[in-house]
């Protein structure tokens, strides 16, 4: 296995990043925003004979005045072709070795992967057990897709497509979105969360040419009144649900089913063919649980996080 730090290009990484239809945190724009914020980013390219194998963004922590790093691939690697558990091994024990950090330091992986024998991290150390999300594929036709809804999110969609609802694309300037941003602030005081800092998305959003490959936020209003808003962040062909906020009204009126649905058609229309709908937690947040699983999208538990 060949490593190469911080040599791949921007287009050729989102190249290869695309194609796998890879996570959020190993895009080339998210490590960007990252530096941007003042964390550090190493970007490494694998290959085995001249053929790609692996892509890994690590984020960088500096601690004790600079004389430890902690480097943490957060969901990834990204594996450019299907490899076995003990090929695996050697890419992971090859970017450890040529990690090029001075001082004492700590790598860290979370890959997106379940746990089997497969993994390539038997000699590692599992610090946390890994999270749940839901993927759901969108190459299937629109009629595929809402056929595999569970039959009760299916029934509120419908509901809430004979509401009064209407749904809007928002555009991708920041004074038009800002309203959904404040909203899930001030939901993560309330309910004791944590996310992406506010200020990433005024980065996020622009880093490419073209918003509308970076970010897709949908409304929903009753007459001149928001009920209900969802924002996705786009990544080459795949995207991640990242915000969403909904009112009594839009609780009432089901609108998230609605606003999923159309935004699933919208992703479709762009490229994208696959969506990670994000965390599941069926004891804290059972109601959201519940939402995403019931989309008929699959139940990723990712293996855990492996010193």
């Amino acid at each position: 296995m060949k490593v190469n730090w911080d040599t791949l290009s921007h287009p050729e990484w989102d190249g290869h990043h695309a194609a796998a239809a890879a996570p959020l945190q190993q895009d080339w724009a998210y490590g960007s925003c990252m530096k941007t914020l003042g964390v550090g980013v190493l970007r490494a390219f694998v290959s085995q004979d001249g053929a790609p194998v692996a892509l890994a963004q690590f984020i960088v922590r500096r601690f004790v005045g600079g004389m430890a790093n902690m480097a943490l691939c957060a969901l990834g690697p990204v594996w450019l072709q299907a490899l076995s558990g003990a090929d695996k091994a050697r890419v992971y024990k090859a970017l450890k070795q040529t990690m090029p950090l001075n001082n004492l330091r700590v790598v860290a992986v979370t890959p997106q992967e379940p746990q089997s024998s497969e993994l390539g991290l038997s000699r590692w150390r599992r610090v946390m057990t890994g999270h749940s999300t839901v993927v759901l594929d969108l190459l299937p036709e629109l009629e595929v897709l809402r056929a595999q809804l569970d039959g009760r999110w299916r029934y509120s969609l419908a509901r809430a497509e004979a509401s009064a609802l209407t749904i809007h694309r928002v555009g991708t300037n920041a004074g038009q979105y800002r309203w959904l941003l404040d909203a899930e602030m001030l939901q993560r005081e309330q309910r004791g969360l944590h996310g992406l800092p506010l200020h990433f998305f005024d980065l996020y959003v622009p880093s490419r040419q073209q918003p509308a490959k970076t970010m897709l936020t949908v409304r929903a209003d009753v007459g001149r009144d928001r009920v209900a808003g969802m924002m996705f962040l786009i990544h080459g062909e795949a995207a991640t649900y990242q915000v969403g906020w909904s009112g009594d009204v839009g609780r009432e009126q089901n609108a998230h089913n609605l606003i999923l649905w159309r935004a699933i058609q919208e992703l479709r229309e762009r490229g994208v063919r696959k969506l990670d709908l994000g965390g599941v937690n069926t004891t804290r947040s059972a109601g959201i649980a519940r939402f995403k699983i019931g989309t008929g999208g699959q139940v990723l538990t990712c293996a855990g996080t492996f010193i």
